[in-house]
């Protein structure tokens, strides 16, 4: 992103060779103007990623908090074994271009490892043909990992339709007619999230939704067992992992949020005071000088 801000010298050498004689030649920025808060929030958030990044190869422990949602998969996978039920994922219903279906897949690896360990039964039904191959992909390495691909069955990885509504019948056809005792939700939804959590819910099945659709999250907390809220979800492949490079990268993102809060917070007195003290010129000078650093 850095370099894009970047005018190359030999641009500007170039412009001037071009221009007629006895024109005055004008200096062109090494840096385009008005992207210096862009540089600096760059420089910030990279700068916090790669100390954290080298303190997790140092050795130093990685640790997350809990997070109860993905502690629970077991469980519910457990349930479904012990009552001889199928285990429901739905990864969204949006296709493999959108971040929170390929969060969905990766929770997908996961569950589908656990249920090869269980010897339990997932059914995962898509309304994209290209999020079909994926978690085809996704269970198959699983069962793989877990020395169970004879248990394999692509056949319960199945498309059914990119209609919304229509793929929201199918499903909730199936649940009713299969009654999974534990259903999973990760990805993107949008009306159809009430639909199936309601139906989840009215088949007594233990339910563990996220999406970072925050106009669906209200749905999911009130008919779910668990949910899990924006950035959860998004962190959910770290925390499964447990890999420390992944762990102690969010832990750089979150420590460059801090600081940004930290500014806005200082921004906020200060023009607070400010405005109680406008002939403060000191005061102004430096409200002026913060809006400058965040781009306001």
């Amino acid at each position: 992103m850095l370099f894009a801000l970047v005018v190359l010298p030999a641009t500007t050498q170039a412009n001037a060779a071009h221009q007629p004689a006895g024109e005055a030649a004008t200096a062109q920025p090494i840096f385009a103007e008005g992207k210096g808060p862009l540089a600096g929030g760059v420089l910030v958030a990279s700068g916090c990623i790669i100390a954290w990044m080298l303190l997790a190869r140092s050795g130093a422990a990685m640790r997350l908090r809990r997070i109860p949602a993905l502690d629970a998969v077991t469980n519910a996978v457990g349930r479904s074994t012990e009552m001889g039920r199928p285990v429901l994922f739905i990864a969204g219903i949006q296709d493999m271009d959108n971040i929170q279906t390929v969060a969905g897949i990766t929770i997908l690896s996961h569950v589908a490892k656990t249920t090869a360990e269980y010897d339990a039964r997932i059914e995962v039904p898509t309304s994209r043909s290209l999020v079909m191959e994926a978690a085809r992909e996704a269970v198959r390495g699983s069962y793989q990992a877990a020395g169970r691909f004879d248990g394999y069955n692509a056949d319960a990885i199945r498309y059914i339709t990119d209609e919304q509504f229509g793929f929201v019948a199918s499903v909730s056809g199936q649940m009713v007619r299969e009654r999974p005792a534990a259903c999973f939700y990760m990805g993107c939804f949008f009306a159809e999230s009430l639909i199936l959590a309601e139906t989840g819910n009215s088949i007594g099945a233990i339910q563990i939704a996220g999406t970072a659709e925050s106009s669906q999250l209200p749905f999911f907390v009130a008919a779910c067992d668990y949910t899990l809220i924006g950035e959860e979800f998004m962190a959910a492949s770290a925390y499964l992992s447990g890999a420390p490079d992944q762990i102690a990268s969010l832990k750089g993102q979150d420590a460059g949020k801090v600081i940004v809060g930290a500014l806005v917070c200082v921004g906020v007195l200060l023009a607070t005071l400010a405005a109680l003290n406008p002939s403060s010129t000191t005061l102004q000078n430096l409200v002026n000088h913060l809006r400058g650093m965040l781009g306001s």
